[in-house]
């Protein structure tokens, strides 16, 4: 798939407005040197073709390097949007059933299966039989009932006892979890008999020609990424993952994540069924934030957008049709990106700093159009509203 930008001037956004190409470049730079975001890589598509693709600020701000759209960056959450695509391609095959308890793909008690560190083990479960009601849909929609990850408390605060356990009847409601993705990681594994890198090369990475894009460290990275940044620029140390993590263990560049944005939306355009299976709306989310203490209490604010999931994306509705998101958020990186399917746009944001998301209101705006976006529910709250 092509990944050449498009010499046009003018950008559109989901309002039929457009924007310069040079207003945005001045506009985002403006904003990057207001907030403090270290670097920022930025792929704006439109009639599933990139348009617009920059990056701005510094790879290193100790070193002073620039940032480049072709350099690494530690992909977070993007992880789990891959995922979702690879699933729903096995949904799709009839080699994973939705909806089928994932207990019953096992031939031990979940709780009973050793792992090779014990710390990643269900045995705390035993005696929980909830377990069993646990599906691949709960998985993929955040309604496992299991915290973010174990070693988080409800309010997602540090909870040095790291054992984990089911908050709520799986089902019930929206709350997010990289213990779920992890949990389905393992069943397809299992039911596959390959690796997560494995499957990941073989249907998505190599047939989209996304060379630098993996969930596990390769030696031909070294040297070719970019570095996270604390609020302060302060270095942060790279780290190197030598395990598929599903949920958030990828590197990517931007330009490799545009390609399989591009894939996608083009997916949507050919009316195929794993689209249509992975942006089927499957639970309504009514949560103040979708993290901290407030995620518990529940409120009719974003029902104007129909807040939603799907499997493993985000759903929105606006005016100008339905959106579908996905951010990524870790120390040091920060990451977002939305398409507007029925108007052949999307925007993917991808920073190396703990201040990016104090910019991505005001650049999905600008950009293209989009003030749907929940950004007080994702606590993208703008630098210059901060006290």
């Amino acid at each position: 798939m092509s990944c050449t930008i498009s010499p046009v001037p003018s950008i559109s956004r989901i309002d039929g407005s457009t924007i310069e190409r040079a207003d945005l470049t001045h506009h985002l730079q403006d904003l990057m040197d207001s907030a403090q975001v270290t670097g920022m890589a930025l792929s704006i598509i439109n009639h599933n073709e990139p348009i617009y693709q920059r990056a701005f600020g510094l790879a290193n701000a100790e070193t002073g390097d620039s940032l480049r759209t072709d350099q690494l960056f530690y992909a977070a959450s993007f992880s789990k949007a891959v995922f979702a695509y690879l699933v729903a391609q096995l949904v799709e095959e009839g080699q994973l059933d939705l909806d089928k308890p994932l207990q019953e793909y096992l031939n031990h008690p979940l709780p009973e299966i050793p792992f090779e560190k014990d710390w990643r083990g269900y045995g705390d479960l035993t005696d929980d039989p909830r377990y069993t009601q646990i599906t691949a849909r709960m998985c993929m929609n955040h309604t496992t009932g299991f915290p973010n990850w174990r070693w988080m408390t409800r309010e997602f605060d540090f909870d040095p006892d790291g054992k984990i356990r089911i908050l709520f009847e799986p089902g019930a409601r929206y709350s997010y979890s990289g213990e779920g993705i992890s949990l389905l990681q393992f069943v397809v594994e299992q039911i596959s008999g390959q690796g997560l890198e494995e499957l990941a090369q073989e249907r998505i990475f190599l047939p989209l020609n996304m060379q630098m894009t993996s969930y596990i460290w390769q030696e031909r990275f070294e040297g070719r990424y970019c570095l996270g940044h604390r609020a302060d620029q302060s270095l942060i140390p790279k780290d190197r993952e030598d395990e598929a993590g599903a949920a958030g263990s990828m590197e990517t560049t931007l330009e490799d994540y545009t390609r399989f944005v591009q894939h996608i939306m083009q997916l949507v355009q050919d009316s195929s069924p794993v689209t249509r299976l992975m942006f089927a709306p499957q639970v309504r989310i009514q949560s103040r934030h979708q993290f901290g203490a407030s995620s518990w209490e529940d409120t009719d604010a974003h029902d104007d957008i129909q807040l939603g999931y799907g499997l493993g994306w985000g759903i929105l509705q606006t005016p100008h049709g339905w959106g579908a998101f996905k951010e990524g958020h870790d120390d040091g990186f920060q990451h977002y990106s939305i398409i507007f399917p029925e108007q052949h746009i999307g925007i993917i944001l991808m920073t190396n700093s703990d201040n990016g998301e104090s910019i991505f209101k005001y650049v999905l705006e600008k950009g293209i159009g989009d003030v749907y976006t929940p950004w007080e529910w994702e606590r993208y709250i703008p630098f210059d509203a901060k006290h």
